[in-house]
């Protein structure tokens, strides 16, 4: 084979992969035209956003504020002798109840703040 023969093997070669390149961004863009339309039909077929006055607005009081409060456990039913286990039906929801002591609990110092925290703990 000629060199002449290889240069024009080399070029149909060429001609062949621009054309199959050109081919595939052709699918790719067919493919995101159609998403595209897909995607306003689907849109239109939705309800209508709402109007502003549609919108919630606040409460005539004004904005509800967190209220806190310290809470305590429920005590634990203790059964009538010690043999005696209790039965759950005989237990009810672990709940809490408000605290009688509403003082919030702080850091002092000479305590540890966490586990961890480097401090001589609770003394």
């Amino acid at each position: 084979m000629s060199m002449a023969t290889y240069e024009l093997l080399a070029a149909s070669h060429n001609t062949l992969d621009v054309g199959a390149a050109f081919l595939g961004g052709l699918v790719i863009a067919g493919a995101l035209v159609w998403a595209i339309h897909f995607g306003m039909k689907v849109r239109d077929q939705e309800l209508p956003r709402p109007l502003p006055e549609e919108q919630p607005h606040l409460p005539v009081g004004g904005a509800v504020h967190e209220m806190r409060e310290m809470r305590e456990p429920d005590e634990m039913p203790v059964a009538a002798e010690e043999k005696e286990r209790l039965m759950p039906y005989q237990l009810h929801h672990s709940g809490t109840r408000t605290g009688k002591d509403q003082s919030r609990l702080r850091w002092l110092p000479g305590r540890s703040g966490s586990f961890g925290g480097g401090g001589i703990g609770h003394v």
